[in-house]
């Protein structure tokens, strides 16, 4: 009999559990990177399967940088859209995620008025970001709706929350948990997981880029892709994101075109 490990949280928004349920099987269908097994979830409560950690070799980290680049490349039905078969509301960490599926033209108008901009202003709003910083993260947003830094990839189906901390290291390999599944730009996931910092990280890029090669420059792209968790930070967590946030802005606005 499995372990089980037991997510409850009473004051759980509707769908908040079912929603992750839905992301980690539309993960699991790409039969790429290694996804958490879901045992049951009703409203208020996920169960999971228990992992047994271990620590994370170069060998895992490469092996999961090859398999995530075969997740992503399952691809998504659009810019946004969620998780197939879902209807219901998504969330990344506790702020609501606008999905839906198709409705956009270019990566970058969806990424300036649905992952960047509504966090930006909830930040605003709440006091955590305001004067040059907000007005630096505007004119990137300016730059992405006119399709500026659009490369033409297509949606791929992403974790959508990947930094370390929903990265398990297992004697077996890497598992995803926690996702905010939907679909959005690969460099995005890889962008997030060197955000907070996560080992062995030059050796998972090296097995994505082996599977699926990256576009060149891609690592003076990585604050671009970072604007999104570092709004939802922002307005999440306080005024101690500004200063980051408005920094990823200001390299956004220095790349040359795409």
């Amino acid at each position: 009999m499995k372990r089980v490990h037991a997510k409850r949280r009473a004051d759980a928004p509707d769908g908040f559990f079912e929603a992750e349920a839905a992301g980690l099987a539309w993960l699991a269908a790409a039969d790429g990177a290694r996804v958490v097994e879901v045992l049951a979830v009703e409203p208020g409560r996920i169960d999971l399967e228990a992992l047994d950690l271990a620590r994370p070799t170069a060998e895992h980290a490469e092996a999961f940088g090859a398999a995530l680049a075969t997740t992503h490349d399952a691809g998504a039905d659009g810019w946004g859209a969620p998780p197939d078969g879902w209807d219901g509301p998504s969330f990344i960490g506790e702020q609501p995620l606008t999905t839906r599926p198709g409705g956009w033209p270019s990566w970058g108008a969806f990424t300036a008025e649905q992952r960047v901009l509504p966090y930006a202003r909830l930040a605003a709003e709440r006091g955590h970001i305001g004067g040059e910083d907000l007005r630096l993260v505007e004119r990137a947003c300016e730059r992405l709706s006119a399709g500026d830094l659009d490369d033409g990839d297509a949606p791929a189906r992403l974790h959508g929350d990947l930094w370390n901390g929903n990265l398990q290291w297992t004697a077996g390999g890497a598992v995803l948990i926690d996702p905010a599944a939907h679909g959005g730009h690969r460099e995005t996931d890889l962008a997030m997981l060197a955000l907070f910092g996560c080992p062995h990280l030059a050796r998972i890029y090296a097995g994505y880029d082996a599977a699926h090669p990256l576009v060149p420059g891609w690592e003076q792209r990585i604050p671009l892709h970072q604007l999104h968790p570092l709004a939802v930070h922002a307005a999440s967590h306080g005024a101690a994101y500004a200063e980051p946030l408005a920094s990823a802005a200001r390299a956004a606005l220095a790349l040359p075109p795409a």
